[in-house]
């Protein structure tokens, strides 16, 4: 017989229990050990099984959201049993080792190659590329490649070279900031404003450029509001400037999200090589390229524009190879697993997959709007050309919403998308002004901690600066949402609004006692919410139409018994059986 409770439990459930209950100085896992000063934790002095360790970690992580629910991030979530085999089976392989791992360096041009296809690099015209570990180290490599090409034609004039800047706007990612502090580099921010749509203002931007311009960084797909910035226009205003003062000044295109978005949703948009200012291309091969996080790409228009400077030759790898990344070892599997995703879908396939999300971001956007409570900033939804929120704009995109999704189309076929806003499949949105002036008291942050209580993640921020007294919700929709997980997050989003609201007469904890019931279906609620609000509503009018959603959706009011217990009642066979409505 054991001597102790603690022989009594399996080597894992004890190491467990013992991770999760002691707050000693000094805690034993089994076999291994772990010394905390504070809240650091010191190097263990010996082990423990392979089993404790993975357990311990395994319910550590317990407490993260789920991937699937998190709606802030860009970051791809879920492959293939396939893709996610070959990732496992190549985790020990490091693609600098050229030699050693040849088959994988074939596969890395073929992807490069594929790349400056998509992105109507000239056929039969020399190019470079490499992956990277994802865009922020192709967005620096870019930079760096133009601050040295400025640099040269400096030192070639006579010219001093100790004040390179470059332009963007100041709706930039951090990357690009980064790339400016740590390259010694003059960041030069062009204020944004709700007519830039919250991203570079060309015409404001061409103001910020002289002698010591190194370049300009054009965003297709801005993190805030997923809209893409003007390159053809910026390329025109910088041609024009170049004839008047002789200053050649170059793009490079920050495609994080938007360069695997546009070519296929988008294909007639002209923001990449076809551009002639556009000397390199950065994405995320990790946001919608597809792949699991760890690998973006840079392409060069030619060889010339990533100066030899930039490039080192290893010789002690079994043999001689190049390389100009910041990062030198690198997983060769993530990028296996994209060239996966390439053949895998092929153009038809990537097309189907970002013309769902935008059909899905649209259709979430209209339903929003169409509450009365919510005004999106994003503008995809909305007719091409038409832009911000008003009672007009709001019609006009419901209007062509139900237009377009009356007919019936291949899922492949882009050209519906002509007819809205260009713009990644990102809905960014916050309350009306009717909203704000009838519940003055109302809080986004309380919509967002209320969307975690049902396991959503969706950031509540601020603009960038200059519209940075505006906050905004952001959802981003990825490959593998569907028109059910929009009404799910509709019916939430409305959840949460009336929980909000009803929080100035009750608790957090009373509020919370009331949810949906779970006896009726919220299925195709966003296109019956859309076609509700199918025309001008009076102000006056639209706290009883938000109501009337919350009805729709089945929000509880005084019937908590009857929801609790399932209703009985005679089957076919005229036995007794527990009868369940249809449920969300």
């Amino acid at each position: 017989m054991a001597e102790n409770v603690d022989e009594l439990l399996p080597d894992v459930r004890r190491m467990t229990l013992a991770h999760r209950t002691t707050t000693a100085t000094d805690m034993t896992y089994g076999a291994g050990s772990a010394t905390t000063v504070g809240d650091q934790h010191l190097f263990p002095a010996t082990g423990m099984p392979a089993c404790n360790a993975y357990q311990l970690i395994h319910d550590s992580l317990r407490f993260d959201g789920d991937p699937a629910l998190n709606c802030a991030t860009f970051l791809t979530s879920w492959m293939e049993p396939e893709a996610e085999k070959l990732i496992v089976e190549n985790l020990g392989k490091n693609r600098v080792d050229l030699d050693e791992y040849q088959a994988t360096e074939r596969i890395h041009r073929r992807c490069i190659a594929h790349l400056h296809d998509l992105w109507h690099g000239s056929p039969g015209q020399d190019f470079t590329g490499t992956v990277v570990v994802g865009s922020s180290e192709g967005i620096m490599l870019g930079g760096l490649a133009m601050k040295w090409r400025w640099r040269e034609r400096r030192k070639a004039a006579g010219k001093d070279t100790s004040r390179p800047n470059i332009v963007f706007g100041a709706n930039a990612q951090v990357a690009l900031e980064k790339t400016a502090r740590y390259f010694d580099i003059e960041a030069r921010l062009v204020p944004v404003s709700e007519e830039s749509c919250y991203c570079l203002d060309i015409h404001k931007a061409i103001e910020m450029v002289d002698e010591n311009t190194i370049g300009m960084y054009i965003i297709i797909g801005s993190t805030y509001t997923g809209h893409y910035e003007d390159a053809i226009g910026m390329s025109k205003l910088l041609d024009k400037l170049q004839a008047e003062t002789g200053l050649d000044i170059p793009i490079h295109i920050d495609g994080a999200s938007g360069a695997f978005v546009a070519p296929f949703a988008q294909p007639d948009l002209h923001w990449d090589f076809r551009v002639p200012r556009v000397v390199s291309i950065s994405t995320s091969g990790h946001k919608f390229g597809l792949t699991y996080p760890g690998i973006g790409w840079v392409i060069w228009r030619t060889p010339e524009y990533l100066p030899q400077e930039l490039t080192f030759e290893l010789s002690y790898l079994n043999g001689v190879s190049k390389t100009f990344t910041l990062n030198f070892s690198h997983p060769a599997c993530f990028l296996l697993a994209q060239y996966y995703q390439f053949i895998r879908y092929g153009r038809d396939g990537y097309a189907r997959i970002m013309n769902g999300c935008l059909d899905n971001a649209r259709l979430l956007s209209v339903a929003l709007e169409a509450t009365g409570a919510y005004a999106c900033i994003s503008d995809i939804h909305r007719p091409c050309g038409q832009f911000g929120f008003s009672e007009e704009t709001r019609l006009a995109a419901s209007k062509l919403l139900l237009q377009v999704h009356s007919k019936a189309r291949s899922g492949t076929d882009p050209t519906p998308n002509a007819s809205f806003n260009h713009g990644l499949p990102e809905v960014a949105f916050r309350f009306t002004d009717w909203f704000i002036e009838k519940y003055p008291n109302a809080d986004q942050d309380v919509i967002s901690t209320l969307m975690r209580v049902r396991g959503w993640i969706i950031p509540n921020y601020p603009l960038p600066p200059h519209a940075d007294h505006i906050r905004i919700l952001r959802v981003v929709i990825k490959e593998a949402a569907t028109e059910d997980f929009v009404d799910r997050l509709v019916r939430d989003i409305v959840w949460a609004t009336h929980t909000m609201l009803n929080l100035e007469t009750q608790t957090f904890g009373e509020a919370l006692l009331k949810p949906l019931a779970v006896t009726k279906s919220t299925s195709n609620l966003a296109r019956d919410i859309i076609q509700l609000n199918t025309s001008t509503m009076p102000a006056h009018e639209k706290h009883a139409h938000l109501n009337s959603i919350v009805d729709r959706i089945g929000e509880q009011r005084g019937d908590a018994a009857a929801m609790r217990d399932p209703a009985m009642g005679l089957t076919d066979d005229n036995t007794r059986k527990t009868i369940h409505d249809k449920s969300c």
